[in-house]
């Protein structure tokens, strides 16, 4: 998303009447009718001193039931303070209300003007939906009592500070930071309003922040709140590099992803950073990345529930009801591939639609629409949208570290300004609070719970000792209505209304438990609906408090006028998605303790992964429902990890707890690297209270998530940074790491095993550990418990008074033994001691070994002590016990090699068999170097898949199944199958079975002249066979002289070979005859090229000769078989060569590239077409939308310039790029057909002109013909794959 350069700025005059225009009608003035006269005196006396226009007045009454019109809704919209006229109506006044409410949802300046007859605080009970009492509680009031009253200078100034911060807000200014590529001036101004209008509907956006529920001041904007949450972005599968801040979003990897997701918990902060973007791109944040689009469109997924497409999305929620940006106007900009547009979908996880397949998101996401368009989508970790591929950007949050969170602190507690003194003591006080509670801390890591504390919950004692989320909430909901209590002191009636409805909100658990369970998440509600469910009074509450928050949206119904088509419709949701989490949590302990639950299962529609946090408040809520709730959640994928976070939300120490943690401790408790801190918190609670109560624990597994051991504290640190203190009821520790571990990290393992009284027994898994441990570092104590060391994937137990492994227990080496052993090249030493010892435990307790093999790790036979040289330096004795031996080599086996294993195989007494696999042995070893006993034991010496076996009595290989008349040796093969093949064609050559055809399929490396053999590419070495009749190369693209010299010395060395056959490939037109071994032409070789052979190799002359007539139109379509092909172009080559003229070749569809020489043209099934100097007509037809590339198109051009007698040439189904004046052809003509239903061009001078009409293609006419053939050639896939 790189920027060209920025337009030229307004000049002073310009904006000053820019000001001056969006200044009017920026003062609403709300009143009743009675009030009138007050209300028009008002407007005259402010108007005198801001400027006349500054008010807007509605001069027309609102009839009953005609609720609110749309100009007042324009008019509030447009305006940027409401000063509302109050007299003794007012209150009672619906209209009032929702004017009142409108402009409270707007983050409008509210003004009470008071008239002389009125009290304040207002006095008023909840009958009303607006809750009018409670928006105006925190207001200064302004009396108006007489026209020429003096109490108005304090107004007329407030108004004045606010007017002027509006009128230099650069919102609305230059929309259009970036040069706009459109094709004509409507357009251009079609897209500045846009922009506009975007800008000013984000604005309402990111102002509306609220760090928690009740504060609803209007200078809460995203810039006063955000704070730089931590987070990663993946730079590979399983590889995430941490951000220094969100703007190095785009610009961490060299190519960015085009889409990217951007996951976290609940409360970590997504769509606060989604806003910041907003903001970023609205005020054109010079250090920001953000700024760079040319559009930027925020779309909330809650509230797309039934919008099927994104230009819908935009007209409803993100353009004003009568905007002059139309429907087809928002599609053409989309569209338009030279526009650079960012697209950021908030809140997938809370997307109804999420489950309805090809909805327009997903197209989006799948790359089947608005291709060219950069994408951000937020979402919780657990609901990644499906359609995300391994090529999707993905952005990790991590929640805030120490320094995030003093930063936030000192945010809340001073704002943007200065921290003074005082301010310092109170964020210091804050932080203090939540480091003293380690609990807290990790709660606070969510930054939703951290604005939480700090903006509130610091003030009340009750929050510094929570053991628990769900004991975070109880306080902070009882936070919300006691500040709700407080703001009508006094009137004990209001009061006691309050409280009730605190207490009772059964209606709003179930609508939330039944919107998070459905088969799609609906997370917005009608305000109407709402109400008539719950109650006005209830409702009016609840939306004062900000637990449910409104939102206005444009209602548009398709097919209807304008005017007649856009209503007005308030929807509700909860305040955070947690929020909603908490009241459904309420609902679950009612249906889990219900007697119906034993009929069904009433966390059935539950999801874990998803709703943890409702799971976790209801087990915190209720202890008899949490006992329920746990076996349930156990019997789910992952089901104890959330067991674990749910058993923790209770109290400690009951009984139903303790039995709880006696179950989950039980069976194996883990901590792994990837779990949440939150996670591993509670887990390490989990196992500090086994140890209270001492219940023991079975086993604890650190699952890659050991840092070290503190020697200070004896506390094992982990990964996240949380401290592990020494268990004492912990009876097994299992280790689980990755790499080597060195001797130090073992040694701290060892000492954290010291702390845990209990533990007896500790293992490793998964890693490579050191040979031995002095015993001076060892421990004593552990020694004195009999503590148990083991390694036991390889059978291994540390003796800890000696520190050396080794292997004792019978039932694991009888286990290990029968499984078959092996000792590779790569494995470690201590492995392949392990192995050893296993072998030599096998020997002494006379356990048979059922294989052992040997991978790639043989050195030699050592004579002397009768054993096996290992690659590692081990000597591997002879093991009576193994009954079978599996010896797995690459490449070719010597005689001498051959025999050494053969000697091991003697010193191992039960040994009754021996296999060579994917190497190739001698076609026979002489019978006096075999040792006797061998013949005498009747060892069977086996070959690969046993196709082949070695007689040790003839000293032979002897094949044990018939080759078929055509052998084929494949690439694709494995090297015990190509292994096999080869030795099978050594026996046949040995005893002169005719071989009718051997197959060379794409697996020719190089000819070894010193062995005379043929080199496969898998290492294998193929002698010449002399039995075979006939060889059938089978290669890909065009083979060198050199390639061809290779084939042809394998062909000399097979006595009886009379054809070669060459398939797929270009040959070479020819080849200096010197350079061909004469014999071959002594014995008539025939050589055919493809295998209709139209084409054979003259070894006399040594030239291709075309065997048919070349048809005067050639062509090659990519459809075409690679043979096919391959036949075409060598006759074309033997045609170029004899100078026949060649009228015109046309390649459909085939054409790849240029080769980097220039020399010829690639097709895309790999050959190769080279310049042809008879060549009269070139066409390409390339695939369907191809864009043909600067280089692509000099590439062409050189390849025709070099083709002598070319007269033509034709591109067509492309766009080719803007010429220059090097692009020439002298008096070859060159035509472009680009087939969108444009004009045929021809290149003349440097420049396209009309083949019929002679007109110039002008550049702006260039740039309207690339969006007519995009747009034309959308579907294609190359036009998918751009």
């Amino acid at each position: 998303m790189a920027s060209n350069a920025m337009p030229p700025p307004e000049t002073p005059k310009q904006r000053e009447e820019s000001v001056r225009s969006e200044m009017k009608n920026q003062i609403f003035i709300s009143f009743t009718f009675e009030a009138r006269d007050k209300a028009e005196c008002l407007k005259k006396k402010i108007e005198e001193s801001l400027g006349p226009g500054t008010c807007w007045i509605c001069t027309e009454g609102v009839g009953p039931g005609q609720g609110m019109r749309d100009e007042i809704a324009e008019a509030m919209d447009h305006a940027k303070v409401v000063i509302c006229v109050i007299s003794k109506e007012y209150t009672d006044s619906l209209e009032c209300q929702q004017e009142v409410k409108l402009a409270f949802e707007m983050k409008k300046t509210l003004i009470p003007v008071l008239l002389d007859d009125v009290q304040w605080p207002l006095r008023k009970s909840y009958g009303g939906a607006s809750g009018m009492t409670y928006i105006f509680a925190d207001k200064l009031y302004q009396k108006f009592c007489s026209e020429n009253s003096a109490d108005l200078d304090g107004l007329i100034k407030t108004l004045q500070e606010k007017l002027d911060r509006a009128a230099t807000d650069p919102v609305d200014a230059n929309p259009a930071a970036q040069p706009l590529k459109t094709k004509s001036d409507s357009e251009k101004e079609k897209m500045v309003t846009f922009i506009r209008e975007l800008k000013k509907t984000c604005r309402n956006l990111y102002h509306k922040i609220r760090p928690i529920p009740y504060i609803q001041d209007d200078d809460y904007s995203v810039e006063n709140v955000f704070t730089g949450v931590g987070m990663e972005k993946r730079v590979s599968r399983g590889s995430w590099k941490t951000l220094s801040s969100y703007h190095d979003i785009f610009s961490v990897v060299e190519d960015p992803p085009r889409i990217q997701v951007i996951e976290g918990d609940p409360g970590y902060g997504k769509s606060t950073l989604a806003l910041q973007l907003v903001y970023d791109w609205c005020k054109e944040e010079s250090d920001s990345p953000f700024r760079e689009p040319n559009i930027l469109i925020f779309l909330n997924l809650r509230q797309l529930g039934g919008i099927t497409s994104i230009e819908d999305a935009i007209e409803q929620f993100l353009l004003p009801r009568d905007s002059s940006v139309k429907r087809l106007d928002v599609k053409q900009l989309l569209n338009n591939s030279d526009i650079r547009i960012l697209v950021i979908f908030d809140a997938y996880d809370e997307y109804p639609d999420q489950h309805i397949k090809d909805n327009f998101v997903t197209q989006i996401l799948e790359e089947r629409m608005l291709c060219h368009v950069y994408v951000l989508l937020t979402t919780r970790s657990s609901c990644i949208p499906p359609a995300c591929n391994a090529g999707t950007g993905r952005i990790r949050l991590t929640g805030f570290d120490e320094g995030a969170r003093e930063q936030y602190v000192r945010k809340a507690v001073a704002g943007d300004s200065a921290v003074a003194e005082d301010d310092e003591k109170e964020v210091q006080r804050i932080l203090k609070q939540i480091n003293a509670n380690p609990i807290l801390r990790d709660i606070c890591q969510a930054p939703l719970f951290s604005a939480m504390y700090a903006h509130v919950a610091h003030k009340d004692e009750k929050f510094h000792n929570v053991r628990s989320v769900t004991e975070f909430f109880i306080h902070m909901i009882d936070c919300l209505h006691s500040h709700a209590q407080n703001k009508v002191f006094g009137d004990n009636k209001l009061r006691e209304q309050l409280k009730m409805f605190a207490d009772n909100h059964s209606e709003l658990d179930k609508l939330a438990f039944d919107s998070l369970t459905g088969a799609n998440q609906q997370l917005l509600w009608d305000r109407e609906d709402l109400i008539r469910k719950c109650g006005a009074e209830f409702y009016g509450l609840y939306t004062d408090i900000g637990i449910l928050v409104e939102e206005m949206v444009n209602n548009r119904s398709h097919g209807a006028k304008p005017t007649q088509a856009i209503q007005n419709q308030t929807n509700v949701h909860f305040y955070h998605k947690l929020i909603c989490e908490w009241f459904a949590a309420g609902h679950l302990v009612e249906k889990v303790n219900s007697p119906w639950s034993m009929l069904y299962n009433p966390c059935e529609n539950v999801n874990p992964y998803d709703l943890q946090f409702v799971y976790r408040f209801a087990c915190g809520l209720d202890p008899a429902a949490a006992k329920k709730i746990i076996k349930l959640v156990q019997k789910k994928p992952d089901g104890d990890k959330f067991a674990v976070l749910c058993a923790l939300e209770q109290e400690e120490n009951t009984e139903d707890v303790l039995s709880t943690v006696r179950d989950l401790v039980s069976r194996d408790v883990h901590i792994c690297e990837n779990d949440t801190r939150l996670l591993q918190r509670t887990t390490v609670q989990l196992l500090e209270l086994a140890s209270q109560k001492e219940i023991p624990v079975t086993c604890l597994t650190l699952d890659q998530s050991i840092d070290k051991f503190d020697v200070t504290t004896s506390n094992m640190i982990l990964t996240s940074g949380l401290s592990l203190p020494g268990v004492s009821s912990v009876m097994k520790l299992k280790v689980t790491e990755s790499g080597n571990m060195s001797e130090d990290q073992c040694l701290q393992v060892l000492a954290f095993v010291k702390e845990c009284r209990d533990m007896n027994e500790v293992s490793f898994d998964s890693c490579v550990l050191p040979v031995s441990i002095p015993t001076e570092r060892i421990e004593p104590s552990l020694i004195t418990r009999n503590v148990k060391v083991s390694y036991p994937r390889y059978g291994y137990e540390m003796k800890l008074e000696e520190g050396q492994w080794e292997v004792d227990d019978v039932a694991i080496v009888r286990k290990l033994c029968s499984d078959g052993l092996t000792l590779r090249r790569d494995d470690s030493v201590l492995l392949q001691q392990s192995t050893l010892l296993l072998l030599e435990k096998s020997t002494q307790l006379n356990i048979p070994v059922t294989c052992l093999t040997l991978d790639q790790c043989i050195d030699k036979f050592d004579v002397t002590t009768s054993s096996m040289v290992l690659t590692s330096g081990l000597s591997l004795p002879g093991v009576s016990s193994v009954m079978t031996l599996n010896v797995t080599e690459s490449g070719n086996m010597s005689e001498d090699r051959c025999l050494q294993v053969l000697a091991f195989v003697k010193e191992c007494r039960d040994m009754n068999e021996v296999s060579f696999n994917s190497c190739v042995l001698p076609v026979s070893i002489p019978t006096e170097r075999i040792d006797y006993s061998l013949t005498t034991r009747n060892v069977k010496v086996s070959c690969c898949p046993d196709k082949v076996l070695f007689n040790p009595q003839s000293g032979k290989l002897e094949s044990k199944t018939k080759l078929p008349d055509d052998v084929r040796i494949r690439s694709s093969d494995t090297v015990a199958e190509q292994a096999s093949t080869i030795m099978q064609l050594m026996v046949a050559s040995a005893d002169k079975i005719p071989v009718t055809c051997l197959m060379l399929d794409q697996c020719i490396d190089k000819f070894d002249v010193t062995t005379s053999s043929m080199v496969l590419t898998s290492g294998l070495s193929l002698p010449g066979v002399s039995s075979v009749m006939k060889l059938k190369v089978i290669e890909s693209g065009n083979m060198s002289e050199d390639q061809c010299l290779q084939v042809l010395a394998f062909v000399k060395e097979c006595r009886d070979m009379n054809e070669v056959s060459f398939d797929s490939c270009v040959l070479p037109v020819s080849i200096p005859t010197k350079r061909i071994d004469h014999s071959l032409i002594t014995r008539n070789i025939k050589v055919s090229c493809c295998p209709d052979n139209k084409v054979e190799f003259n070894l006399r002359s040594g030239k291709l000769e075309s065997k048919t007539k070349l048809p005067a139109n050639a062509r090659i379509r990519s459809r075409y078989p690679v043979a096919e092909q391959a036949s075409t172009i060598m006759q074309l080559m033997v045609a170029s060569a004899d100078k026949n003229p060649i009228t015109i070749m046309r390649l459909y569809g085939s054409f790849s590239s240029v080769d980097s020489d220039g020399l010829s043209l690639v097709l895309y099934s790999g050959l190769c077409l080279p310049r042809l100097s008879s060549l009269q007509k070139l066409w390409i037809q390339t695939e369907d939308g191809r864009e043909v590339t600067v280089d692509e198109w000099t590439g062409i051009l050189n390849f025709a310039k070099h083709s002598q007698l070319l007269k033509e040439l034709e591109m067509a189904w492309c766009l080719l790029p803007w010429p220059d004046s090097n692009m020439n052809l002298g008096n070859t003509k060159v035509v472009w057909n680009p087939e969108c239903h444009a004009s045929v061009y021809i290149l003349q001078s440097g420049r396209w002109q009309g083949l019929h009409d002679s007109r110039v293609l002008t550049r702006e006419a260039y740039t309207s013909l690339v969006t007519t053939f995009r747009e034309w050639y959308r579907v294609s896939d190359w036009q998918k794959q751009r």
